[in-house]
């Protein structure tokens, strides 16, 4: 197998993560990248359906007050391809931080129990609960794939007089550090529908 080459597991589980409608929000989030991510999303969870591996959902019910992913907004709902392709999923989490970890139920728990020891995760935000997800997944050992082109996120500021990024600039920070900082390998879509 060449350096570029994937195997998969053929438990390896997709996690997708927090594809909630209320990030279609621009005038909450403000800009974001990747037009392609949610089709990129789709394909791969037609894939590992039509391969039977598991699909974990994960989606974010925030504390913060006025939230567009508060568990009692609109916004907390999958958006529309995510919530077709339910009920086909193995497992559901419910978190309110920003690591999949610590949702309910457990999902190191169920990869253990599952024998599963390869990750692919996608989902929103690729530099928040995406990052986060990768980064402790690395560190429990798992073997950790992240197609960038199947994540988004959004411009962001530190304040109103601190630095900023754009979403591009932020995707391509979580990829330098996951990948240089040993968490999680960097691939795309196409690859993985490949391999």
């Amino acid at each position: 197998m060449t350096k570029n080459e994937i195997a998969l597991a053929p438990n390896a589980a997709l996690l997708v993560i927090d594809v909630q409608k209320g990030f279609d929000d621009a005038s909450y989030w403000g800009p974001r990248n990747n037009p392609e991510a949610e089709a990129n999303i789709a394909a791969l969870m037609d894939a590992w359906r039509d391969t039977n591996r598991p699909v974990v959902l994960v989606r974010h019910a925030s504390r913060t007050a006025g939230s567009v992913l508060a568990a009692d907004h609109p916004g907390h709902a999958f958006k529309d391809f995510v919530a077709d392709r339910a009920g086909q999923e193995s497992l559901l989490i419910t978190k309110t931080v920003n690591s999949s970890f610590y949702g309910t139920p457990d999902l190191a728990d169920w990869l253990t129990a599952q024998g599963i020891g390869q990750l692919v995760v996608t989902g929103i935000q690729t530099n928040m609960c995406v990052e986060t997800t990768a980064r402790m997944a690395g560190n429990l050992g798992y073997e950790v794939l992240v197609p960038l082109d199947a994540t988004h996120t959004f411009d962001l500021a530190a304040g109103p007089e601190g630095p900023s990024l754009t979403a591009d600039q932020l995707a391509t920070a979580t990829a330098v550090n996951l990948q240089g900082g040993g968490f999680a390998r960097i691939v795309t879509t196409a690859a993985l529908l490949g391999a």
